[in-house]
C-alpha cells in the first residue's frame, strides 16, 4: 500500500510519514498537482492558520487538485488543520474561502475557564457505523492540539465527538472523505489503527 502526503508547508509531514510506514505503506510527499492527481491515497496533514494553509495551497496550484482527487473518489484523510480546510469558512480567516468539500464552518473554542488551545488526551465518542473508526476499544482516547472545531451543516457527516466545555466534532466521514481533528501520529496504538485503517481502504 501507499500514500501520498501534501506537502504546503504547514504539515507535521515527517511525524505523519513515520506513522504510515510503521504501518508498512510507501509515502511519497507531494507539492505539485500532478503528483497529488497520481496518488492512490491522500493525506492532508496541517499545522497553522486556515488562511495562511488556503493561500499556500492556492500559491502551489493545490486547491483545484486536492479538489478534484476528493471528488474522483478514492480516499483522502484531513488530520487537524488538514481537516479544518475541507470546509467553507473559518471564523480565523474571515472572508477566506475553504475547500468546499464539506459544507460547513470552523469556529473558535469560546472559554473563560479553559486553556485554549486545546491541548492534551480526549476520549472519543464514536458513531459505530464509521468505516475509520468504529469498533476501536471501548473508551478510545486520543491527542489534540487545536483552537477551533468544525460546525459541519450536515450531522450526518459526524464520525465522532469530544467533550472540551462542549462537545465538538473529532472526526468526520463521507464515502472516501475522513477527516480528524486529532492527531492520530501522535494518539499511539489508537492512532496507529486508525492510519492503518485509512490505509486500507
Amino acid at each position: 500500500m501507499s500514500v501520498a502526503i501534501v506537502d504546503y508547508g504547514m504539515g507535521n509531514l515527517r511525524s505523519v510519514s513515520k506513522a504510515c510506514e510503521r504501518l508498512g505503506a510507501a509515502t511519497n510527499i507531494v507539492e505539485t498537482p500532478d503528483a497529488v492527481e497520481g496518488a492512490e491515497r491522500l493525506i492532508v496533514p496541517g499545522v497553522g492558520a486556515f488562511g495562511d494553509a488556503m493561500q499556500e495551497l492556492d500559491r502551489r496550484g493545490l486547491v483545484d487538485a486536492i479538489r478534484r482527487y476528493a471528488r474522483s473518489g478514492r480516499p483522502v484523510l484531513g488530520i487537524c488543520l488538514g481537516l479544518q480546510i475541507f470546509f467553507d469558512t473559518s471564523e480565523e480567516a474571515p472572508g477566506v474561502a475553504g475547500l468546499s468539500l464539506l459544507p460547513g464552518t470552523v469556529r473558535r473554542f469560546r472559554s473563560d475557564s479553559l486553556k485554549i488551545p486545546h491541548m492534551g488526551w480526549n476520549r472519543l465518542d464514536v458513531r459505530r457505523s464509521s468505516r475509520l473508526l468504529g469498533s476501536l476499544d471501548a473508551e478510545p482516547f486520543v491527542y489534540f492540539v487545536h483552537s477551533y472545531y468544525v460546525i459541519p451543516q450536515d450531522d450526518a457527516v459526524i464520525a465522532a465527538t469530544a467533550e472540551y466545555g462542549i462537545p465538538f466534532v473529532a472526526a468526520v466521514e463521507r464515502d472516501a472523505l475522513f477527516g480528524v481533528q486529532f492527531h492520530p501520529e501522535k494518539s499511539q496504538q489508537t492512532g496507529l489503527e486508525i492510519l492503518r485503517r485509512f490505509l486500507s481502504i
